[in-house]
């Protein structure tokens, strides 16, 4: 069969395929793309990460502070509760060099002291900055019973914001949440 009669099945070829620059045809240019990303792909995908991480974080960590310092207020007026409790069966509050302890082991001189202290875990707990609560029984601010508070995130008396006390002598702070 010559080049110009016709082929058989009746197909007629079109034309020949033509080869791109570099010598591929499209279909073996296609086949050999590599798989993968370039770096300049990748760099931008880790840049948005990190900028959205970032606006994350910083509408996260406000919130944080906050939920520390509820929680700070709750586990007071938890302790509250305790020392109530104490106070009616011992017809008065702990002493100051008694302490919280006096709701975990008896003092000698409670009188109606109940079987596993007055705080279910057996267990003084720390505030939400895992800093020991403070007592002091007459108080400053409550003279009449006692004062009970926390140092707050930095752990020593005073401060301001997120290191400010956190106290039972003010109801305005326990409703500023």
């Amino acid at each position: 069969m010559s080049r110009n009669s016709e082929p058989r099945d009746g197909f007629t070829p079109i034309g020949p395929i033509r080869r791109r620059p570099g010598g591929f045809t499209p279909i073996e240019a296609i086949r050999r793309r590599p798989n993968g990303f370039t770096l300049i792909e990748i760099m931008a995908v880790v840049l948005i990460i990190g900028l959205l991480s970032t606006l994350v974080g910083l509408a996260i960590f406000p919130q944080v502070e906050g939920a520390r310092r509820n929680t700070t207020r709750t586990q007071i007026k938890m302790l509250d509760g305790a020392l109530e409790s104490y106070r009616m069966d011992n017809a008065r509050f702990p002493t100051s060099d008694q302490g919280l302890r006096a709701l975990i082991d008896p003092p000698p001189d409670a009188r109606n002291f109940p079987a596993g202290g007055y705080l279910r875990e057996r267990r003084l707990p720390e505030d939400a900055w895992g800093n020991p609560f403070q007592y002091e029984a007459p108080g400053q601010h409550n003279s009449h019973s006692y004062d009970l508070w926390s140092f707050g995130a930095d752990g020593s008396p005073g401060g301001s914001d997120t290191d400010a006390d956190i106290g039972n002598w003010t109801e305005d702070e326990f409703s500023d949440s």
